[in-house]
C-alpha cells in the first residue's frame, strides 16, 4: 500500500501543496485531477522522490520513502514516472527504445517487447526511428518504455495529452487493462474526463493545493460536493433555488448536469433559449432563466428567442 501521510510542499516559502493525505492499494489506479496549476504535477514528483519534503511522509508498504535528500539518485527502483516530456533516445528504433529497459537476461525479451508494442499500438513502427516519430507516437513509446520493467508503482503525468481522439480511447483501455493484469498501482495526474470516470478505481480532486475530494468516479459524478468538483465531468450548472422557486430566499445553489434538465410541456420553470450546439446525438442548448445561464440536452436543434419550459431532476 501507498500511503500519502499529511504532506505539504513550497517551491518558496507559499506551499503548492497543504495537507494532502490519502492511500492507495495495490493495484488501483488512481486518477488526480484539478485546474492548471493545483499541484499535481508536484504530488506526483513527491512521490516519485524528485523533491524533498520537510513536512509529512510517503511510504510504501510502511517503509518511509526518504526522497532526494538522502538518496545520490534521486527516485525509487520500484517506481517509474513518466512526466510531461519524454525521455526517449531519438537516433534509434521504437524497439530498441523499449528494450532497453528490458534485460538483456531476460529470455523472453523479444516476446515482451512485442507484448508491450501491441499494448501502445506501435507493431507497425517497431523499426522507426523516435526522431521520425509523431508527438503522439512518442508518447506511446515512452508509455510502453515506463512499463517495460513491471514497476510496481507507475505514475503518469497527462498521459494522452498528445494522443489523437480517435486512437485514445482504444489505447486507454489497452493499457489499463495491461496494468490490471499484472497488478500495477497507477497514478495518474490528468485533465481528461474520460481517463478519470471510465477507469479510475478512485478520483482525487485538488484546488489551491488541497485535497477537496475523493470518492469512486461513480460517487463524485453522483454526489459531487460543488460545481468546481462536477465541472471535471461535464458542464454543470449552478442555479440559485430562487431561480426555481420564487417563494424561497435562501442562497442555496443547485447542481445540474445538462442531461439532468428536461423540456416539459409545462411547468413554472421557464427558460429562453439563447443557442444549440450540434454534439451529435444530441443538441446542447443554452438558455436563460430569470438571471442565470443554463445548458441541457435536447434531440433536436432550439429556435433562439423560443420559450420552453423545463423541469430539473
Amino acid at each position: 500500500m501507498l500511503q500519502i501521510d499529511n504532506i505539504s510542499f513550497g517551491y518558496t516559502s507559499k506551499e503548492v501543496l497543504k495537507n494532502i493525505s490519502f492511500n492507495v492499494n495495490n493495484g488501483d489506479y488512481i486518477a488526480i485531477v484539478g485546474e492548471s496549476g493545483c499541484g499535481k504535477s508536484t504530488l506526483l514528483e513527491i512521490i516519485y522522490g524528485l523533491l524533498h519534503l520537510d513536512k509529512g511522509a510517503v511510504y510504501w508498504n510502511e517503509k518511509k520513502l526518504l526522497g532526494p535528500n538522502f538518496k545520490l539518485i534521486p527516485g525509487e527502483d520500484f517506481m517509474k514516472y513518466l512526466p510531461q516530456d519524454f525521455d526517449l533516445m531519438p537516433y534509434i528504433t521504437v524497439e530498441e527504445n523499449i528494450g532497453k529497459n528490458i534485460s538483456s537476461l531476460d529470455p523472453n525479451k523479444q516476446q515482451r517487447i512485442l507484448e508491450l508494442l501491441e499494448v501502445v499500438d506501435m507493431n507497425d513502427f517497431s523499426k522507426t526511428k523516435v526522431k521520425n516519430l509523431s508527438g503522439g507516437q512518442k508518447q506511446r513509446v515512452a508509455i510502453a518504455k515506463v512499463i517495460a520493467k513491471e514497476p510496481e508503482i507507475l505514475l503518469l503525468d497527462e498521459p494522452f495529452s498528445h494522443i489523437d481522439n480517435f486512437r485514445k480511447n482504444k489505447l486507454r483501455r489497452s493499457l489499463f487493462k495491461y496494468l490490471k493484469s499484472k497488478n500495477i498501482t497507477c497514478i495518474v495526474a490528468t485533465h481528461d474526463t474520460t481517463d478519470a470516470l471510465s477507469f479510475a478505481d478512485e478520483i482525487l480532486v485538488i484546488r489551491d493545493g488541497k485535497l477537496i475530494a475523493k470518492n469512486s468516479p461513480e460517487q463524485l459524478y453522483k454526489n459531487p460536493k460543488s460545481g468546481y468538483v462536477a465541472s471535471f465531468f461535464n458542464e454543470i450548472n449552478e442555479i440559485p433555488s430562487s431561480e426555481i422557486d420564487s417563494n424561497i430566499t435562501s442562497e442555496k445553489t443547485i447542481l445540474a448536469y445538462p442531461n439532468e434538465i428536461k423540456i416539459v410541456k409545462k411547468s413554472a420553470i421557464k427558460a429562453t433559449v439563447i443557442s444549440s450546439y450540434f454534439k451529435g446525438n444530441h443538441y446542447l442548448i443554452e438558455a436563460k432563466l430569470k438571471n442565470t445561464i443554463v445548458f441541457f440536452e435536447y434531440e433536436t436543434k432550439l429556435n433562439k428567442g423560443e420559450e420552453v419550459c423545463i423541469d430539473i431532476i
